[in-house]
């Protein structure tokens, strides 16, 4: 790499300013590949199982379940979900160089649903409470999955495009 006087000349300049904007838009791909899919799944029955399980938590006195059981599963299941995000978010970092990220999901989208969702899992078990109807447990579960899945899909056509 020839220099001007110790600098590099301006042609150079622009190469490499071009090069780390390659690097960085490579960066941003990789970061934007769909988690694993194992993760994938684990992420979804959970999220399926979560409203369910607090509902049991909160739920009178013996409904299916004692509520000692009912709190056993729920700090099993948040257990392994964590003990599972640890083992991926490993894997990913040492595959890939790259950490887990939602970062670079739009904002219009994680936003209201990292406020939406945490409504919905746990809302559904004061209503459930307070009616009596599971119904509202059900349909929480239906939303996690759903919301899951198209983090999933979201995170498969970020990867595809900027493939």
């Amino acid at each position: 790499m020839e220099t001007n006087g110790g600098r590099p000349t301006p042609e150079q300049a622009h190469s490499a300013l071009a090069d780390a904007e390659h690097i960085r838009a490579s960066a941003a791909a990789v970061s934007a590949t769909p988690w694993p899919n194992w993760f994938f799944a684990t992420l979804t029955l959970y999220l399926a199982a979560l409203p369910i399980v607090y509902g049991g938590v909160m739920a009178d006195e013996g409904w299916l379940l004692p509520r000692p059981a009912w709190m056993g599963i729920m700090a099993a299941i948040t257990a392994l979900y964590l003990a599972l995000f640890a083992i991926a978010a490993k894997t990913w970092r040492e595959k890939t160089g790259v950490a887990l990220r939602l970062d670079v999901l739009p904002r219009r989208t994680t936003v209201p649903l990292m406020v939406g969702l945490p409504v919905v899992l746990v809302g559904a078990a004061f209503a459930f409470r307070a009616t009596g109807s599971a119904v509202w447990l059900f349909v929480a579960s239906v939303i996690g999955a759903a919301a899951s899945v198209g983090f999933h899909l979201t995170f498969v056509r970020l990867h595809r495009a900027s493939a």
